[in-house]
């Protein structure tokens, strides 16, 4: 009995002529080849896609592109190990047909073409829809975070720097107290730090405490309630159950196959407000409104939800059934939060009308009385808003804004007219199973949890090269490699 051998290394072998003889038919990597050499980079917006007449010749855009989604799609997204991947990778070296770029022209190509590789992701989505991949009828919105290039001792808030400031005021304090011991210490072995050394570090805190001072006043003055040093983009936010500094990914998925329909990098914590902007560049991206769009709870703005449904959307958020009252097109009046307090006033009458079609009355109290309060304390009670904290639904420092509205409007409600909205807990059911797939591939198969580069702009093309992978492996599992190339090529 012996063990299972290799070859001799020495041993002379006839190893195929060419590199294309490596690569089979149904390899990926000739999706990539041929999707890739079908774009115009000029219109799309790359940078040197026309190479100057003078000077050294730069690298072909259409290459390094290449390069980046064959990494992207095969979870290497450093632009060192892409480098190191061009002369070992023999289906590299075949789709870069033998180049091996430096990875600071990797690096520079991809921070410096962003939009540029948005529309390259939204070019390959037409495609899918050329191919009837998308199907147009329930389209899933949600939002992930995704750890930015920015730690959480670079990420101040108010509370913090004032934390921060005051336990400096302290520590000076200490070491104050402990250069006036030194001066009553007549053995020099007494003390444990020189008074230079004491002051220095005391000078130190100084001017940690100056800095500190000088982010506390940017955020009051800016009105920010954040501030990140080394991504001055990214925002503090609570993701998979503890707080870390990220971004907040909204997808835009078709329910069909899973695809990505659209997508926008945001530094917003939260998801509300979010579905008339998506729905938006959702419908430009199907070139179609005739679908309807399901969220999560997390998404339940009334404000949101009526401005969508103005404009056509047939939206289901989880847990929503209310009426609410929006403005006809006879009136330019604008939809706003009940919970906000910014309700329309009118002044001949002098009563409130809420968004949710209520009629809130002045309220008088026995000193004085309070402008701007108001209240319907059996229309808050029974109201599906929930949004007045007030045991009697009071409302205060209500704007008066009159003159948005018609002078003549009466009961009869002739410039507002009620919406129903309520959830088709059917779509509602599917939201989870569309939208979280590609979520979890992205994150776990792809190793694409976090950013590697910083600032919105630059995340969004990073995620475009993400999001544009993802879908590209979806199309050739769907339909397969040589059959997408064909018609990548058609």
């Amino acid at each position: 009995m012996h063990f299972i051998n290799g070859l001799d290394r020495s041993q002379t072998e006839l190893l195929p002529d060419s590199i294309e003889e490596y690569v089979d038919k149904n390899n990926p990597v000739r999706v990539i080849d041929a999707f890739i050499n079908s774009l115009d980079m000029s219109e799309l917006g790359f940078e040197r896609s026309i190479p100057g007449e003078t000077g050294r010749p730069p690298y072909n855009p259409r290459d390094l592109l290449k390069l980046y989604v064959y990494g992207y799609m095969n979870r290497t997204r450093s632009s060192r190990r892409l480098e190191k991947e061009t002369k070992r990778n023999l289906e590299l070296m075949w789709l870069m047909c033998r180049l091996s770029p430096d990875h600071k022209t990797i690096s520079r190509f991809r921070s410096g073409n962003p939009k540029a590789l948005k529309n390259v992701f939204r070019a390959f989505a037409k495609l899918c829809d050329r191919l009837g991949l998308y199907g147009k009828e329930i389209e899933a919105l949600d939002g992930s975070k995704f750890k930015a290039v920015n730690s959480k001792e670079r990420n101040f808030t108010l509370g913090k720097l004032e934390d921060r400031i005051s336990r400096i005021d302290k520590k000076i304090d200490k070491y104050l107290e402990e250069l006036d011991d030194n001066d009553r210490a007549e053995d020099e072995e007494e003390k444990e730090k020189t008074a230079v050394e004491i002051k220095d570090i005391i000078e130190g805190l100084k001017n940690r405490k100056i800095r500190y001072q000088e982010y506390a006043d940017e955020l009051e003055k800016t009105g920010k309630t954040q501030k990140s040093l080394t991504d001055p983009d990214s925002r503090l936010m609570k993701a998979n159950g503890k707080m870390d500094v990220c971004y907040n990914v909204q997808t835009v998925v078709d329910s069909k196959h899973k695809l990505i329909t659209e997508f926008e990098v945001t530094n917003h914590p939260e998801d509300a407000n979010q579905i008339q902007p998506m729905y938006e560049m959702a419908a430009e991206q199907l070139e179609t409104r005739d679908f309807s769009i399901t969220a999560d709870a997390g998404y339940s703005s009334i404000q949101d939800i009526a401005a969508s449904i103005q404009t056509g959307a047939d939206i289901h958020v989880a847990g929503t059934d209310f009426e609410i009252c929006v403005p006809t097109q006879e009136t330019d009046a604008e939809i706003t939060e009940h919970k906000n307090g910014r309700c329309v006033y009118f002044k001949d009458r002098n009563i409130v009308l809420c968004p949710m079609g209520k009629v809130l009355y002045p309220g008088y109290y026995k000193k004085e009385k309070k402008q701007g309060v108001f209240h319907n304390s059996a229309a808050c009670k029974s109201c599906a808003c929930k949004c007045s904290r007030e045991k009697r639904g009071k409302h205060h420092e209500v704007p008066m804004k009159e003159e948005a509205f018609s002078e003549n409007y009466d009961d009869t409600n002739l410039f507002f007219k009620q919406i129903k909205i309520k959830a088709d807990k059917d779509i509602n059911s599917q939201r989870k199973s569309i939208v979280e797939h590609p979520f979890g591939t992205i994150k776990r198969s792809m190793d694409a949890a976090y950013c590697l580069t910083k600032g919105i702009p630059k995340v969004r093309g990073e995620f475009s090269l993400t999001f544009l992978a993802y879908n590209i492996k979806r199309a050739i599992n769907i339909i397969g490699s040589a059959r997408l190339a064909a018609m990548c090529m058609a």
